[in-house]
């Protein structure tokens, strides 16, 4: 079990508020379920929540983690060492809309409004959803080298792409229509006759 939610309502205005959060192997284990990953160690979550303004908070945090997730082209165990910081702001107050005519900011995803309570641990755990590596690449794979077998069946051979035998070969194809067609012509004109005697001279006689 972590720490309870923080009630803002309760913490002081007048100083920082430190914490830290090491969760224990039991909780590490039911978080990598919940992200679905192979592993997760040494995690922790610390820094300090400030007053911000009249009635706002700042988180400013560190996030520190070692997670193990399957390679998304061969599904080998990744290791990876996340080390991230965290920054939120509080809003007791919604930011103001913006007015007709006025180009909208792009939403910041560091602002969240204030509730009744602080939860640190979901805090951890989203902080931890978006550092996480989104295509985890064991080394030496690469995209097009994977192709799932069954056991013991070996792989195909590899047909090497060669365009310019690829040209030559239709090229081979059209020029023997070409001499078809000229074989053809030639064996018509044999049975017809046509053709003998063509550039020949004439004898004019005597």
């Amino acid at each position: 079990m972590g720490p309870a939610p923080l009630r803002p309502a309760q913490l002081s205005r007048h100083r920082p508020h430190a914490f830290v959060i090491v969760p224990d192997a039991e909780a590490c284990a039911a978080l990598a379920d919940e992200l679905e990953l192979l592993g997760l160690r040494k995690l922790r979550f610390a820094g300090e929540l400030r007053p911000e303004g009249a009635a706002d908070w700042r988180i400013e945090a560190r996030l520190g983690a070692t997670v193990v997730q399957p390679c998304d082209i061969t599904l080998e165990p990744v290791t990876t060492r996340i080390e991230e910081p965290v920054t939120r702001l509080l809003l007791a107050e919604p930011p103001p809309e913006p007015e007709a005519g006025e180009t909208e900011m792009p939403e910041d995803d560091t602002v969240e409004p204030l509730g009744r309570t602080i939860d640190l641990q979901r805090m951890m755990r989203e902080a931890l959803a978006l550092a996480l590596p989104a295509f985890p690449r064991a080394p030496g794979a690469e995209l097009g080298a994977f192709e799932a077998r069954p056991p013991g069946e070996k792989p195909p051979e590899a047909t090497p792409n060669r365009p310019f035998e690829a040209l030559a070969a239709l090229r081979d194809r059209l020029g023997g229509a070409e001499d078809a067609a000229g074989t053809a012509r030639q064996e018509r004109e044999d049975e017809t006759g046509e053709g003998e005697g063509e550039g020949e001279p004439r004898d004019g006689g005597d």
